[in-house]
């Protein structure tokens, strides 16, 4: 298949959970809108796990029946371990509100991101599988297209006013203009894979997002349950500890660390292996600018923080929500400027912001969670909104004077 037509009012590059949302609401303000997606749905994609400010974002894309229908299981809480493998309280999200946004989701991704790309062709957007793009096409700076090759083997070019790169960790613009950076403090790897038949917690903590740390604090593993009897398990650890030191495959490693964490052990020991070993490195990065003329990044193609607290499809859909909005105010003023379209990166950048101190402050060996809310027993609220998505809160600001005293926290990136 091979687009329509040869121009567009907007190109989406990417068709997961950023570019979807964008080619969904660009189409539903009525523009014409071609969304590229590389592969075949349904593919694996990891990332399962969502938070509840993910929910005004589904409310606006109609998808809230569609998700309460599936059988992803719900997810009312997260939970850390400590080295030691002393469970902190489960935080709740319903301690922060009693409204049903307060319960959200594991999802399969295969699943989900299906769901998505079919909410944008069903409000208008033309999606074409299988469509690799190979360059983005400029009229001095200012985006005017895509070049691609499509499933009949046709190369093609195609115009648009505006381009989103929704092209994930491929960053097909921020890494053609060298505009993207990597954090010198998170260059990080993880292994993971799915596995079925993990023992789980019953009730309403079923759902719940795990983190464990192992002796010693070298590394952690995600435990994310999930639909037919899964779970979704990976192990994060810098890439010197966790890669380059070792003489092991993927999954020897992988056990190495499954050895220092007796807690998940346990939940592992009846469980089987679902497909194997996968590994990412150095995943941390973010690009210097979040739009320029006619072109605009959202989701992974603007920038990805550590996993931990799972807001990587929080932040894939506001971000392709507010590029949507910033879109389409710039074509009823006909001002395709940077400034215009990357109307909402200051904000995008501040919720960012928020995580990645979180992220650092996780990171510090001599720093616990635990022990700061004891200290600090007034910042229990921001930790929660935080977990929740509600990144934004007055709460949020208030917890990170509190945090730098008690762990070196980074200096803040500025767009």
């Amino acid at each position: 298949m091979t687009p329509a037509a040869d121009s567009y009012d907007v190109i989406v590059i990417g068709g997961g959970p950023a570019g979807s949302t964008a080619a969904a609401l660009l189409a539903e303000f009525g523009h014409s809108v071609l969304l590229l997606e590389r592969d075949r749905f349904p593919r694996f994609r990891i990332g399962e796990s969502l938070m509840p400010g993910t929910y005004d974002t589904f409310t606006r894309l109609g998808l809230l029946d569609r998700l309460n229908e599936t059988a992803f299981p719900r997810k009312h809480s997260v939970q850390f371990y400590s080295g030691s493998g002393r469970a902190s309280k489960p935080f709740y999200f319903s301690d922060n509100s009693d409204h049903e946004s307060s319960v959200t989701w594991q999802v399969l991704r295969s699943d989900f991101d299906s769901l998505m790309i079919s909410a944008a062709s069903e409000k208008g957007a033309e999606v074409v599988h299988e469509a690799s793009v190979h360059d983005v096409l400029f009229d001095g700076d200012r985006a005017v297209g895509v070049r691609g090759r499509f499933a009949d083997g046709a190369i093609q070019e195609v115009r648009a006013t505006v381009v989103v790169d929704a092209s994930g960790q491929s960053a097909l613009i921020s890494r053609r203009l060298k505009i993207v950076s990597t954090e010198p403090g998170l260059r990080k790897a993880s292994i993971y894979t799915h596995f079925a038949r993990a023992r789980r917690d019953s009730g309403v903590d079923e759902g719940a997002t795990i983190i464990y740390q192992t002796e010693g604090k070298d590394s952690w593993f995600w435990f994310i349950p999930l639909q037919d009897d899964r779970a979704s398990v990976g192990v994060v650890g810098d890439i010197d500890y966790l890669i380059q030191s070792r003489e092991g495959d993927a999954t020897a490693i992988f056990h190495e660390e499954l050895a220092k964490c007796a807690p998940l052990r346990e939940r592992l020991d009846d469980a089987e292996q679902a497909f194997p070993m996968k590994v990412t490195k150095d995943f941390s990065y973010r690009s210097k600018q979040v739009a320029g003329p006619s072109w605009v990044l959202v989701g992974d193609a603007f920038g990805f923080l550590d996993p931990i607290y799972s807001s990587g499809i929080y932040l894939a859909l506001k971000s392709g929500e507010w590029a949507a909005d910033a879109i389409h105010g710039a074509f009823e003023t006909s001002d395709f400027s940077a400034d215009r379209l990357g109307a909402f990166g200051p904000k995008l950048n501040e919720g960012m912001e928020a995580l990645r101190k979180l992220v650092y402050a996780y990171y510090t060996k001599e720093f616990s969670f635990g022990r700061f809310l004891r200290k600090h027993p007034e910042c229990q609220q921001g930790i929660i909104d935080i977990l929740s998505g509600n990144v934004y809160a007055d709460s949020v600001r208030q917890i990170f004077g509190p945090m730098a005293e008690m762990c070196e926290l980074p200096e803040e990136i500025s767009l």
